[in-house]
């Protein structure tokens, strides 16, 4: 009986299916929403300089999000196994592609990505703790001959991927509870700034919805285009919830609906932020502005507020950490039981239930790439390649039609072939345009995938085959 168990049921020592659809969609919220919509729309407004248009490239994108979670929801009902991409891509090309796919995410990606959120938030730390000073210098490495200060900002940094990782090692109800209260706090705070800018707020911007239509007679499609995939960076970490799917509950159903859900959750907050920008700052305003929440908040409430902003974004980056470090070990683990990884990774603690050693692998290494600072330099070359396997896992939905048209799929993905032709191609253009106009990066980071050819040749012949 014991041979015949499915993995991830709640009985035996393996993981717990705890998660029901309000917590799958909240994961979905928490992996996106972090810093990019408070930074990014004074960047598109340089190349689209008119409401309407920003306002279309925000949907856009986050249309193109939701053909991507329509298309993993198909692959996630029907392999409701932790792993996400790692699982879909080894059934559609073989573990060849997905070894990659996990080496890429395990050492540049969720890492470095959890590296990254973990001193943003340092960075934002001061609007909440007056004193707290991120740039200044606690460790001088030149006398060890190493070229490098390590700063505050970064020991605050890994101390907090310190702490959230002991909370996700305490269980999964754990990690997702905090999670999800960072989730709603941020829901409220800025559902809360929205209403109250538009109702209360000093505007020097659009003073009426029907003014965010101008501009779109005028549109160019190329730069269109390109603002386009720029806010695919911002919605960015929804497929969370598919690396959780072996303890999501009734996967079959919950999966597909958590991922729905979540991404339009996510869409809508991204487009009543922009409203609330263009009805705060007129144009020339916005255009080239990085930190344009931060502007619109001071012009709606006033300098005397200006913290709030910072204690807005502390309050998203910390959040998003939060979720990030719940679902990358899930990948870890996965790759472990095939054989494909660290063998250790693979092992659940016997009393919480949770992969524990893939979340201290994780924690360690990013809290070295933290202290180092060299995560953002690894991200800048391997990023690429992640769009590249998101047209991989995307195209994995037509060749599995194919290759087994009699499998169970409990849910398929609507709009089929279309939609997830659609990110498909989306994806293909983001890779295709940084190999043209970043040639030499790109080639640094097919190298430093390159490098995982050993360890995968190694591990290949060590493996123990198991069952899928």
């Amino acid at each position: 009986m014991a041979a015949a168990r499915k993995e991830g049921d709640g009985e035996g020592r393996g993981l717990l299916r705890r998660l029901g659809l309000l917590d799958s969609s909240l994961l979905v919220v928490g992996g996106v929403l972090g810093s990019g919509i408070f930074m990014t729309t004074g960047l598109i407004a340089q190349s689209v300089p008119s409401p309407g248009p920003i306002l279309l490239v925000w949907l856009a994108g986050g249309l193109i999000t939701l053909f991507g979670a329509l298309t993993f929801a198909e692959l996630g009902a029907m392999y409701p196994g932790s792993g996400g991409q790692y699982i879909y891509l080894r059934e559609a090309y073989g573990r060849g592609a997905a070894f990659f796919f996990g080496w890429g995410f395990f050492w540049v990606i969720e890492c470095g990505g959890i590296a990254a959120l973990a001193v943003g938030f340092a960075d934002y730390l001061g609007a909440v703790w007056p004193g707290f000073e991120p740039a200044a210098g606690v460790l001088d490495l030149n006398g060890a001959g190493i070229p490098a200060v390590v700063t505050l900002g970064q020991v605050a940094g890994a101390v907090s991927i310190v702490i959230v990782t002991g909370v996700n090692y305490l269980g999964i109800r754990s990690g997702v509870v905090f999670q999800n209260i960072f989730a709603v706090a941020r829901i409220l705070a800025v559902a809360g700034i929205a209403v109250l800018g538009l109702l209360f707020g000093r505007k020097a911007g659009l003073t009426a919805p029907v003014g965010a239509l101008g501009g779109l007679s005028s549109l160019d499609l190329s730069a269109f285009g390109a603002a386009v995939l720029t806010v695919l960076w911002a919605y960015d970490g929804w497929y969370a919830l598919n690396c959780t799917a072996e303890e999501v509950r009734n996967p079959k159903r919950n999966i597909p609906l958590g991922l729905i859900l979540g991404t339009l959750t996510v869409t809508a907050i991204y487009l009543g932020l922009n409203l609330v920008y263009l009805a705060a700052l007129p144009m020339d305003r916005i255009r080239g502005t990085l930190r344009i929440g931060e502007a619109a908040v001071l012009q709606l409430f006033g300098p005397g507020v200006g913290w709030i902003f910072g204690a807005l974004i502390a309050l998203s980056i910390f959040g998003c950490l939060s979720a990030t470090i719940i679902y990358g070990p899930r990948v870890y683990y996965a790759m472990a039981k095939d054989g494909l990884f660290f063998k250790r990774l693979a092992e659940i603690h016997p009393r919480y239930r949770v992969p524990g050693r893939a979340l201290i692998a994780q924690a360690v290494w990013a809290c070295l790439l933290c202290l180092s600072g060299t995560f953002s330099f690894l991200i800048e070359y391997v990023i690429f390649a992640l769009v590249l396997f998101f047209a991989m896992t995307g195209f994995a939905v037509i060749i599995l039609r194919r290759t087994r048209p009699d499998a169970e799929r409990p849910y398929r993905a609507w709009g089929y072939p279309v939609l997830p032709a659609l990110f498909v191609l989306a994806n293909l253009a983001v890779f295709f345009n940084t190999l043209r106009t970043e040639p030499r990066q790109s080639l640094i980071g097919v190298g430093i995938l390159a490098a995982g050819l050993p360890a995968y040749v190694s591990w290949k012949r060590k493996r123990t085959p198991s069952p899928v």
